[in-house]
């Protein structure tokens, strides 16, 4: 059996594939009902053992992996190594308060920088490229996962740093880059100040720009298309799974080839938990196969994506997938970064020293750039003497959200009662 890491693993015939897959599963559920207490616990609670798994419908007996684990676990509970054999450790935020916590092996790092490299090269980097990665403090991490996964193409890296995006132009511009990776958010905002600099895309070397962290309508990317003259290409990745380039487009760009060496991909009705019919939209779930340090079964990502059935032209027998820009669950994505209300309503607490009584948040666009806006309403406890202190403390609670998400935060005092979150 060829290994996914040499390529081989984009071309495998469907038998091939599922012979794979099904190996992989065996290992990984193995490594995680002896190694992870959680795993264990929740195999015996559904009677069942990691032999029980004879075939791929089999994962389906499984119970889900949701993100309020991640922080019932905090912060090694989900290893499946020992600490000793961890090389790095990632951290996100989590929900209410909490932080996610991933960890890599060695291997486990080796096999996700040839699976990023591998996104790359589907997008036609190379050695002769220039790459730039310009991404939100929220998706630091994958800042270091593109960096590796392009120098093992031999491409310049120029890495993610904490330049302001009218610097990040002069670099684009002066630095010759070939390639960026950011936002779709970023990508919008780079344009606008490019050309309100008053530099033309002419002037730039820029002809690849891969889009992360968020869906791009094909609107949106015409758009980019049209004014930096590039052409656009998207990834698919997780925090949580963890890393970028789970799915990637190849020079078709209909749908994204989802890494099916590394993950086993099911689409299912969130109400139901049962798969949708072939073609429908459902929420994806992903298993992890080849992750030793932090395996996840059957993961709930939130994220509504629809399985294209068809062939690939590219002749890829990776399936394809739309990553559709509405979710299944309350998470607000804002420039890849996806918050929930209650990590919000800590944050805020913390700061106000009080938990406001009305607390509402809101994705706001204007164009493509996007932020997130949080909503207070008036109460006693916030009534000051003095209008100064309430605009200071209105300031330093959007600071503090700025400094926990890495995103833009715009805080609003409203007469009023509140509305619920919301997309």
């Amino acid at each position: 059996m060829n290994d996914a890491g040499n390529g081989n693993g984009e071309w495998l015939t469907p038998a091939e594939r599922r012979q794979q897959q099904l190996e992989r599963l065996q290992i990984s559920c193995n490594r995680a009902y002896k190694n992870v207490p959680f795993y264990r616990n929740r195999f015996q609670a559904a009677d069942l053992s990691p032999q029980d798994i004879g075939s791929l419908e089999d994962v389906r007996r499984l119970p889900f992996t949701e993100r309020r684990h991640f922080g019932e676990h905090y912060p090694y509970g989900l290893f499946a190594v020992p600490l000793r054999d961890i090389v790095r450790i990632h951290t996100a935020p989590g929900i209410g308060g909490s932080l996610t916590v991933s960890g890599y092996t060695a291997r486990d790092l080796k096999m996700w920088k040839e699976m990023v490299a591998r996104a790359l090269k589907a997008a036609g980097v190379s050695a002769d490229d220039i790459l730039q990665i310009v991404l939100h403090p929220g998706l630091a991490n994958w800042g270091r996962d593109y960096k590796d996964g392009a120098e093992a193409l031999q491409a310049s890296v120029i890495p993610l740093n904490a330049l302001h995006l009218s610097k990040q132009i002069l670099v684009l511009r002066d630095y010759k880059s070939s390639v960026l990776i950011t936002t779709p958010s970023s990508a919008v905002q780079i344009q606008e100040l490019l050309f309100a600099a008053d530099i033309n895309p002419n002037e730039l070397s820029l002809k690849t720009l891969i889009l992360v962290g968020e869906p791009a309508s094909r609107e949106l990317r015409r758009g980019i298309e049209e004014h930096l003259h590039v052409t656009t290409w998207q990834h698919y990745g997780l925090s949580e799974v963890p890393g970028p380039a789970v799915a990637y487009e190849c020079e078709g760009h209909e749908g994204l080839h989802v890494s099916e060496d590394h993950f086993l991909v099911e689409v299912l009705d969130p109400k139901t938990h049962e798969p949708v019919p072939e073609g429908e939209s459902g929420e994806l779930v992903l298993t992890s196969l080849t992750i030793q340090a932090f395996p996840l079964i059957r993961f709930r990502t939130g994220d509504r994506v629809r399985v294209l059935a068809e062939g690939c032209p590219c002749g890829r027998t990776l399936r394809r997938m739309e990553w559709l820009p509405d979710r299944v669950d309350e998470l607000l994505v804002i420039q890849g970064v996806k918050i929930q209300k209650d990590q919000v309503a800590v944050r805020v607490a913390q700061t106000l020293g009080f938990s406001p009584k009305k607390l509402s948040l809101h994705l706001v666009r204007q164009g493509g750039y996007s932020a997130l806006e949080v909503q207070l309403g008036m109460e006693e406890d916030l009534f000051s003497d003095e209008i100064k202190e309430l605009e200071r403390l209105v300031r330093k609670t959007a600071f503090e959200l700025r400094q926990e998400f890495g995103v833009p935060v715009e805080v609003r005092l409203l007469e009023g009662p509140s509305v619920e979150a919301h997309p």
